[in-house]
């Protein structure tokens, strides 16, 4: 599927809102979206007509691969996300298809990336939520969190903060996750996964 080159790109961190969460493995897409945030030298705001945190600016050099990007941390909890990203798609127009949802998944090794294009939510109540809203013809950069050890829950897994040894790479896998979001941005899906999918 072709992107328009004119249209903006959404590029949604997923996660949920509130400092008891921010450094859980659930809100690695809130990390990636500050990062993005940071490179873009701006600072979220509150979005006028969506429950999110939005910062409008550019990804890219200048000239014809510069592209206008919506970055947004919806303040909505993870299950519900679709409400807020289908607002904000509504309201900047964003093709469907220049939404990037930046997600924690269990079933790829910790700091494993991967980048698609639509496919099923997997179980993720953030996707489930999105999908729901707006259907599946999304991309997707899945970001590896492995599976909990033991007889550990799924839910208390996703809700705890990286474990010590995690955090020493975090930075790194979180930076190359948004090299790899400005890659699809700018480059487009087939560059990107060729240089980030491992």
């Amino acid at each position: 599927m072709r992107t328009d080159a004119s249209a903006p790109w959404l590029v949604v961190g997923l996660g949920n809102p509130g400092p008891g969460y921010a450094a859980n493995r659930h809100n690695v897409g809130f990390m990636v979206a500050d990062l993005l945030a940071e490179r873009m030298s701006g600072t979220f705001k509150r979005a006028a007509k969506a429950q999110a945190q939005v910062l409008e600016g550019r990804i890219g050099a200048p000239g014809p691969a510069n592209r206008r990007v919506v970055l947004a941390q919806p303040m909505s909890y993870m299950n519900l996300s679709g409400g807020p990203v289908t607002a904000l798609r509504d309201f900047y127009k964003v093709p469907t298809a220049n939404i990037v949802a930046i997600h924690d998944e269990l079933d790829i090794d910790y700091g494993t990336l991967r980048l698609k294009l639509g496919g099923g939510d997997n179980g993720h109540n953030g996707l489930k939520s999105m999908t729901k809203a707006m259907g599946s013809d999304y991309h997707r950069l899945r970001f590896g969190i492995g599976r909990p050890p033991g007889r550990m829950q799924v839910a208390d897994f996703v809700l705890k903060d990286f474990s010590a040894a995690e955090r020493k790479e975090l930075d790194y896998f979180v930076d190359r996750a948004a090299d790899a979001v400005e890659c699809l941005v700018t480059e487009g899906l087939e560059r990107a996964q060729s240089a980030y999918n491992s």
